[in-house]
This record gives C-alpha cells, sequence and structure tokens, in this order.
C-alpha cells in the first residue's frame, strides 16, 4: 500500500505543474537562460519519455528479454522537478545545503523508481532508466543556471504557485494517455495499440 502511494509522487499530474513552477520562478528571477534552460531540459525529458511509449504502443519496440517498454515517465518527471526545486528553494542557503536537499530529492527520486517496481508498475530497468534521465534533466538545468539570486523570493513564489495551479487546471482537461494512444496507431497504421503486457 505504501509503495503505491509513493508512486504518485511521480503522476504527470503533479510532475507538469511542478516543471511549469520552476519556469515561472526562474523568470520571475530574472534568469531567462536558466528558464530556457530547465524548459529544455524537462520538455525533452517528457518528450523522451513519451516516444518510448508510442513507440511501443505502435510499433511494440520494446525489449522482452530486458523486460522493458518505455522509459517510466513518473521516475523521470519527479528526478527531474523535484531536486531542481529543492536546488531553487535552498538558493539562499549555504552550498552545503543546497547540494544535501538536491541530492535527497534524488534519492526520494530513487525511491519513487523502487515504489514503481514494487507495484508492478514498471520493471527495474524501466524505472532505473526513467531516474537517470530526470537526473540528467536535473544536472543540466543545474550546469546552465549556475547561481541564480532571487530579488524577491514572494514574487517568485507567487509566479511558480500561480503557474502550478494554471497547468495543473489545463491538464484535468487533456487525457494525455488517450493521445499518446491515438498518435502511436495513427503514426504505425495499426487499429489497436500494442497491449503493454506482451513483454513480460
Amino acid at each position: 500500500m505504501l509503495w503505491s502511494k509513493l508512486l504518485h509522487l511521480g503522476d504527470l499530474s503533479l510532475t507538469l505543474p511542478a516543471g511549469s513552477a520552476i519556469a515561472a520562478w526562474l523568470l520571475a528571477s530574472r534568469a531567462g537562460r536558466a528558464a530556457l534552460g530547465w524548459s529544455l531540459a524537462f520538455g525533452l525529458t517528457l518528450a523522451i519519455v513519451a516516444a518510448t511509449k508510442i513507440a511501443f504502443l505502435g510499433w511494440a519496440t520494446g525489449m522482452p528479454a530486458l523486460g522493458y517498454k518505455a522509459i517510466s515517465g513518473h521516475a523521470a518527471g519527479f528526478t527531474a522537478a523535484a531536486p531542481t526545486l529543492c536546488w531553487l528553494l535552498a538558493q539562499r542557503c549555504p552550498s552545503v545545503v543546497r547540494s544535501a536537499a538536491a541530492v535527497t530529492a534524488l534519492a526520494l527520486g530513487a525511491v519513487v523508481a523502487v515504489a514503481l517496481v514494487r507495484a508492478g508498475e514498471h520493471t527495474p530497468i524501466e524505472a532505473a532508466a526513467g531516474w537517470i534521465v530526470g537526473m540528467a534533466a536535473f544536472v543540466c538545468t543545474v550546469l546552465v543556471a549556475g547561481d541564480t539570486a532571487t530579488p524577491r523570493v514572494d514574487v517568485a513564489l507567487a509566479c511558480a504557485a500561480l503557474a502550478f495551479a494554471a497547468t495543473a487546471w489545463a491538464l484535468r482537461t487533456v487525457s494525455v494517455g488517450y493521445w499518446m494512444i491515438r498518435l502511436a496507431t495513427a503514426l504505425s497504421g495499426n487499429p489497436y495499440p500494442h497491449p503493454w503486457n506482451i513483454c513480460g
């Protein structure tokens, strides 16, 4: 039961709004380069995950011998967003505290990946791949952003909260899974998507 609750930390309904909130925070901090870097890194993370899922649904591109169908979006999204958010929230702290906050969030991302495996939602290789892709997005963002000073934390938080709420509201009207299936069948020409259970 605990594992199934933990894995929901990586739901797109949380991670995509969190990603929007991070971009808004950086823009409010007048860190345009960092905002662009984060948006590209996070967007690429989501695109890679979506591409592997669409490829499997349309063409069954998984590797049954490895138990691989597609990269875990839950693991990737959480591991990209949570450490970046912790890194931003701790920006006025000493660098050791900031690093510890980010590393703790990366470790929690690993826990989410394990929860996905324990709950039977993903195989170890799918969850690990998601964690690696998410970690790469976080590291790229930190390298591009460097030290991002926020002149007004209250303004940055308000902008982040507004972006989170707006994205969460927009996601309520879109069924991402449905559109991925439609795209997979349209591109592959198959009338039905390949079932998830053919790899194990």
